[in-house]
């Protein structure tokens, strides 16, 4: 849920005002209530707005307040120039709502505000109807979820852990850019610091992390490529990536791993799913985004849809599609946080599904790979990608299935079955897809988030590509 700032906005004129007050604050009344009671947090302006004093000062508190969405309120006529003094000394974002009373021309006084701002190129959104309709209060979570979101980005840390794998054009952006357009810095730390920390962390929590696997997952030791040894220097990288986080103060990261730890160390499956998952060995945290590969667009876009859905997020490759079914399996090495496996708020009854094979031959350095079958439901796909250096959010919906288990293990034996899997149907043709997609990576989050992310897209300025099949 989000904080919003409400401003009402009224008629310059004393006797005017006076006559009209109360109206004002009963609708406003109706309208912070409404939103309270839908879980957001309100902070009202001191008094309606009358004059350009009144513009600028109660402006300036709701900015102090630090909202992530202001909404200028206009039950009745309004002077405009009250909206330009307002959003002059607002620099987050804006919402224009009227009322529909036909007695008092709210929609009047927010339409000619909103074309001042219009002229003066000041980006906002506008909303109108009663504040006892569900949809419209809706919709204003809506736009302040997206804001929040938005919001969460600038000045955050991404731990960059290793530099391009295995020659992945899309998994690099510009430090530049993200500063510019998303307010992100980017921190470059060696891998040797996973190799060097997990060595030195603590023997104790190494062997109470393993047991617990032991006990709640499936462990499928086979003595080479997954070995007790092997598990604990997986579950060590694992608290190697919490100490850097903590020390450097990482919002969201991503580690390389390929070739060079996968080779000669171990790979980095429990410690990406884990760190994406809401709990590991000592209780309930809060899910990091950590993207395989340090697929930097990849974790953009993970960061933003864990702050729109508040769940853990998919990464995953687009690893096949079978034409017969009209599915595409999703799958890559362990980048799926357990979560997924049920979407349970008890890790038990998650971990129950979830198995740990040894690692195939992509990956000599062995350990266990994360493997579940992702629960089904509607889900929300997408991914940040940039054509000719501008990005674009590439957005759909779409469904996990699953079928029989004769059938699951037919299909996940198509492509690697070790790994974790996600069996889509997406709301977009085959062709379609495959022409106009702008990676290999894909994410997923539960649920029908797209009118969220066409707001947050449109606060960042980044293009929308949907596809759908209408």
């Amino acid at each position: 849920m989000a904080r919003i700032g409400v401003i009402s906005i009224s008629d310059g004129r004393d006797y005017v005002h006076g006559g009209i007050a109360d109206f004002i604050g009963r609708t406003e009344d109706k309208l912070a209530t409404r939103l309270t009671e839908a879980g957001h947090e309100v902070v009202r302006g001191s008094s309606p707005v009358s004059s350009n004093t009144l513009a600028t000062s109660v402006a300036r508190e709701i900015a102090a307040a630090d909202v992530d969405l202001t909404v200028l309120h206009y039950a009745v006529w309004a002077f405009p120039h009250f909206t330009m003094l307002a959003a002059g000394a607002i620099d987050g974002p804006l919402l224009l709502l009227s009322n529909i009373d036909p007695v008092q021309p709210g929609m009047v006084g927010m339409l000619a505000a909103g074309g001042a701002l219009d002229q003066i190129g000041r980006a906002h959104t506008r909303l109108w109807g009663d504040p006892d309709s569900p949809e419209l209060i809706s919709s204003i979570g809506v736009h302040a979820s997206a804001a929040a979101a938005v919001a969460s980005l600038r000045g955050a840390t991404f731990g960059r852990i290793g530099g391009r794998p295995m020659g992945m054009n899309t998994a690099v952006a510009n430090t530049d850019q993200w500063q510019r357009l998303f307010g992100i810095d980017v921190e470059e730390i060696d891998q040797w610091e996973i190799v060097r920390r997990a060595e030195l962390a603590d023997t104790g929590e190494k062997v109470t992390a393993r047991e617990w696997l032991e006990r709640h997952a499936n462990v499928h030791y086979d003595g080479k490529k997954l070995t007790p040894e092997l598990l604990e220097r997986q579950i060590g990288s694992y608290m190697a990536m919490r100490e850097l986080i903590d020390e450097w103060n990482l919002d969201f990261t991503g580690i390389k791993g390929q070739p060079e730890l996968t080779q000669y160390f171990a790979t980095m499956d429990i410690a990406e799913a884990f760190l994406n998952d809401p709990y590991d060995w000592n209780g309930p945290k809060e899910p990091h985004v950590c993207a395989t590969e340090a697929d930097m667009d990849g974790a953009l876009t993970m960061q933003l849809f864990k702050h729109i859905a508040g769940t853990p997020v998919l990464f995953a490759d687009v690893r096949h599609y079978h034409g017969d079914r009209d599915i595409w399996d999703l799958c890559n090495s362990g980048q799926h946080a357990t979560w997924y496996a049920a979407r349970s708020s008890d890790p038990a009854e998650n971990l129950a599904r979830v198995h740990l094979y040894p690692e195939v031959f992509f990956f000599p350095a062995g350990g266990a790979s994360v493997h579940h079958l992702a629960a089904p439901g509607e889900m929300t796909l997408g991914r940040l990608t940039r054509k000719d250096g501008a990005y674009r959010m590439q957005l759909m919906l779409g469904s996990f299935e699953t079928y029989d288990e004769e059938t699951n293990k037919a299909l996940m034996n198509q492509s690697t079955p070790e790994w974790p899997h996600a069996f889509a149907r997406l709301d977009a043709p085959a062709d379609v897809f495959l022409s106009r997609f702008g990676a290999n990576h894909i994410h997923a989050i539960p649920g029908d988030h797209r009118a969220t992310i066409r707001a947050a897209c449109s606060l960042l300025g980044v293009t929308l590509d949907e596809f759908t099949r209408g």
